[in-house]
């Protein structure tokens, strides 16, 4: 693995880890074109560019987690949200691995681009009088929703924020929401699988794993405020047009 592999993985990382498109589904594709084979090592690679904008996104949204760590009610509703995710990690393992096969991802894309459009023009009726007890409905079925994103292909915060929005919030409230869950769903995420490849940290390159850290961090610090900003004007449905599209190209690439 050459420093340049690191480079180009952190980037694209960067570049899509703040937008509903899944950049484990990128971070794979890119992989594959640059015949780098999936094993412990390539799981660890991914860690760090997953670090790098995690670390990114910690900061940019660094007011907001000080407000909500003073809130005990409002932190609550993210700790509800990640119950569903727990069962789910082990029991859908077996089509995780399936899915993670390279001719799954267009379609898994594909689903994404689907989710998006659903998020984009479908509302559930609801009443304007909205309780406590709806906001934790409202939440388990966001983060049951999440749970899908544990295939790969299957974007995370496309699943979150249309579920928000169908479910009748704003676009401001969905993704503030959403990518506020990213942070411990992320961090949780990564401990598993970096358990799962601690055997590999002795044989692994410390300075590929440090560029593609600081290359997905750099590229995010630039790019979350940008990406945030356009969600929260609530459009959303170009990404699903190029999920779709991405999403029959990869397909038909790995089928043909």
């Amino acid at each position: 693995m050459s420093w340049i592999d690191s480079l180009l993985l952190g980037i694209v990382q960067g570049l899509t880890e703040f937008l509903p498109v899944s950049s484990s589904a990128h971070l794979k594709i890119t992989k594959y074109f640059l015949d780098l084979p999936e094993h412990s090592h390539s799981v660890l690679l991914d860690l760090s560019c997953h670090l790098g904008t995690l670390v990114a996104l910690l900061y940019f949204l660094r007011k907001d987690i000080s407000s909500l760590l003073k809130n005990t009610r409002e932190w609550l509703f993210y700790f509800l949200a990640l119950i569903p995710l727990i069962p789910c990690y082990f029991l859908l393992k077996p089509l995780r691995d399936l899915a993670s096969q390279s001719s799954f991802l267009g379609p898994c894309l594909m689903i994404t681009g689907l989710i998006l459009l659903a998020g984009q023009s479908l509302r559930m009726p609801r009443s304007k009088v909205r309780g406590k007890s709806a906001k934790i409905q409202d939440v388990l079925m966001i983060g049951a929703l999440q749970s899908a994103a544990l295939i790969p292909g299957i974007s995370r915060s496309a699943a979150t924020i249309s579920c928000a929005r169908f479910l009748g919030w704003s676009s401001q409230e969905a993704v503030r929401f959403s990518f506020l869950l990213s942070i411990p769903t992320v961090i949780g995420g990564n401990m598993l699988e970096l358990l799962k490849a601690s055997s590999s940290l002795n044989s692994v390159s410390i300075s590929s794993l440090g560029i593609a850290f600081a290359t997905s961090l750099l590229t995010g610090l630039f790019l979350v405020k940008k990406a945030l900003g356009y969600l929260e004007k609530g459009n959303i449905k170009p990404f699903a047009w190029y999920c779709l599209s991405i999403g029959v190209l990869t397909t038909l690439y790995f089928t043909l």
